[in-house]
């Protein structure tokens, strides 16, 4: 008996079911993402500037991050969005760059640049906050540093757009960082400084004033460096000879001349005493 085998039909067939078993195993064996694709094995966080700002460290990096459910230890790293991470990481008010990505390890890679404070301002209003060296305010926080402190009359206007350019002056002058303490705005916009040796207190007058900010900041850095330039003299020939607490109020606001009050512990009453500003040594 002669049998009648199609085999077109006995091909595809066969064809069919090697496609089949491939699609199964392709999906059943071959294919386990849960198993091939690697996870984050190691969170390095990097911040920067730590040992001198101090506002932040990795506890609250990491913390941030797990109340956004962003924290990537453990998943994978598929599933881990680098941008997203260093968007929420810039929203924090002491950051100032974030960068994120991951390494063939396993690892997520965070570094973090903090904002720089250059002063403190505590003013008659009560306010509480930090300028940084751009002139941005940064909340209050646990952060303790010997900065300058600024008191007095002072709008957050003011403080962003004058005594930080001051603040600057003085944050990179050796002399005057480690000399100036305390930066007193009066009601007119007289600007006293407390400093740390000497027991008085030194006017430099009002900082000028424009509308233009890179005007503003010419402006303000050649009058303060002129004014401590007086007062670099004053201190070299003026009280290094009659003594650092002979004066407790030294006033550079006028151009020609230096005026000095006397102690008030002295037996008697003595008003200010004009010292010529060509001639220090002669201050009584």
């Amino acid at each position: 008996m002669k049998l009648n085998i199609n085999w077109k039909k006995t091909l595809l067939v066969t064809l069919d079911l090697c496609i089949a078993a491939y699609l199964f195993m392709a999906f059943t064996s071959w294919n386990k993402p849960t198993e091939t694709v690697p996870v984050c094995t190691k969170v390095v966080i990097n911040i920067a500037d730590e040992n001198e700002n101090g506002f932040l460290n990795s506890s609250e990096i990491k913390a941030l991050l797990e109340k956004h459910h962003i924290y990537p230890l453990s998943k994978r790293i598929d599933e881990i969005n680098p941008r997203n991470i260093e968007d929420q990481l810039t929203h924090m008010p002491f950051v100032n760059t974030a960068q994120c990505y991951t390494t063939q390890e396993g690892h997520v890679c965070v570094t973090i640049t903090q904002r720089t404070p250059i002063v403190r301002v505590k003013s008659f209003t009560g306010e509480d906050y930090y300028i940084d060296d751009n002139g941005g305010v940064m909340p209050n926080s646990q952060y303790t540093s010997d900065m300058i402190i600024v008191t007095g009359s002072v709008t957050r206007y003011y403080a962003c757009n004058y005594i930080y350019i001051l603040a600057k002056i003085f944050m990179s002058d050796n002399l005057w960082r480690n000399q100036i303490e305390q930066i007193n705005v009066t009601p007119d916009k007289t600007i006293e400084l407390v400093p740390r040796v000497g027991d008085h207190i030194i006017n430099i007058g009002q900082l000028p004033s424009a509308a233009d900010k890179k005007q503003r900041e010419e402006l303000i850095t050649e009058y303060v460096d002129n004014q401590m330039k007086r007062l670099h003299m004053f201190y070299k020939h003026g009280l290094s000879n009659a003594g650092w607490n002979k004066y407790d109020y030294i006033s550079l606001e006028f151009t020609n001349q230096i005026v000095c009050r006397k102690n008030e512990t002295s037996k008697t009453h003595h008003q200010p005493t004009p010292v010529s500003n060509q001639s220090n040594n002669n201050a009584q």
